[in-house]
């Protein structure tokens, strides 16, 4: 009789421990994080007087590590367009170039972990150029929403 509590025992600690491990096979779950930005001249590094605005719309996605964007702009014939690396007030250095520069300017970039860990902190901004103002005429720095 004593010989059988034990194997009950033994049996309920080895099932209890079996169910207690984490299943190392389940996947997991993706994250859908909002982002935005407001676009215009005083955010500029330094700032200036344009009347352009614009906005970023974006989410990442981090099991994909997908990006996901809309950038619009108004008021601005734009030379060139991307997403810079850099804190809000800091100048950075272009991460992800934009290949069309039409009005909304949409896209998807997987991004290395750095530019995640960037993109999710407050650690990048939308810049868009034009020939008035060649070191960017108007900017929006990104955050969640």
């Amino acid at each position: 009789m004593k010989k059988s509590y034990i194997f009950l025992l033994a049996s309920a600690v080895s099932l209890f421990t079996a169910c207690s491990k984490k299943d190392d096979t389940t996947p997991t779950t993706n994250t859908n994080t909002e982002l935005t930005a407001t676009i215009n001249g005083a955010q500029q590094v330094p700032s200036n007087n344009s009347t352009a605005t614009g906005t970023f719309t974006g989410s990442y996605n981090s099991g994909t590590k997908q990006l996901t964007y809309v950038v619009t702009y108004q008021g601005m014939t734009p030379t060139i367009a991307h997403i810079h690396t850099g804190a809000p007030g800091i100048k950075g250095s272009v991460a992800i170039p934009f290949a069309n520069l039409t009005s909304p300017i949409t896209g998807t970039v997987t991004l290395a972990p750095e530019q995640a860990d960037n993109i999710l902190n407050n650690g990048m901004y939308v810049n868009i150029h034009s020939s008035a103002f060649s070191d960017g005429e108007i900017r929006g720095d990104i955050k969640k929403k």
